[in-house]
């Protein structure tokens, strides 16, 4: 755990620049995120493509709704956003106009009116174009750490990370070796990450030996 939380322990939301907390702003920023990063485009390109948004402006609901179509679509191609931006332009578009309608510009309201419960959450954020079940899994595996009622929230790909490190591949066993929900959303991230790299299990391995 020291080894992997270590090397890899970093949530995707810090990477991208977002401090994530229990308000409008960094919440909305992680659904951006989580919707970028489910697209079959790599974890690089979509935290790059984050970043140029949001240092662009659009890292609120009314920002994205007010930037121009090909203002989106620029911010994408700085971040080399490029297989995937014009759709991506306009689904943002969408997205923050729904959130805006429906939810007043608030994900703590969809939160609310779920009641906490996880798989209703992520019924409602796959109402947002380009979230389906991985942009939900990305979004709750990382707002765990600031929603409580989500947690513990493992999915495959994660528990398929601890399966080759020999950590436990069941969401309840695997959740109690962390000690605080911040670690279980990096220590949900790391395992991503190993999932999709051999050589960083390898690498953990030897490091732990």
């Amino acid at each position: 755990m020291d080894a992997l939380l270590d090397r890899y322990g970093r949530t995707f939301a810090l990477e991208s620049g977002i401090k994530l907390s229990d308000r409008p702003k960094p919440l909305y920023q992680l659904l951006v995120l989580a919707m970028l990063l489910s697209a079959r485009i790599s974890a690089e390109i979509a935290v790059a493509a984050a970043k140029e948004l949001f240092a662009a402006g659009y890292g609120t609901p009314a920002g994205m709704r007010d930037a121009s179509w090909q203002d989106r679509v620029d911010a994408l191609g700085r971040g080399h956003y490029r297989r995937y931006d014009e759709r991506t332009s306009t689904m943002l578009g969408k997205g923050a106009e729904l959130l805006i309608d429906r939810w007043k510009g608030d994900l703590r309201r969809l939160r609310n009116a779920a009641e906490g419960d996880p798989r209703r959450i992520a019924e409602l954020l796959m109402e947002f174009p380009g979230i389906g079940p991985t942009g939900a899994d990305i979004f709750l595996r990382e707002v765990q750490a600031v929603w409580p009622q989500v947690a513990p929230h493992l999915d495959q790909r994660v528990l398929e990370g601890a399966g080759k490190l020999g950590l436990p591949r069941q969401e309840r066993p695997l959740a109690r070796l962390a000690h605080s929900n911040d670690e279980l959303a990096r220590l949900s991230a790391a395992l991503v990450r190993v999932s999709r790299s051999k050589k960083s299990a390898d690498e953990i391995k030897a490091a732990a030996r």
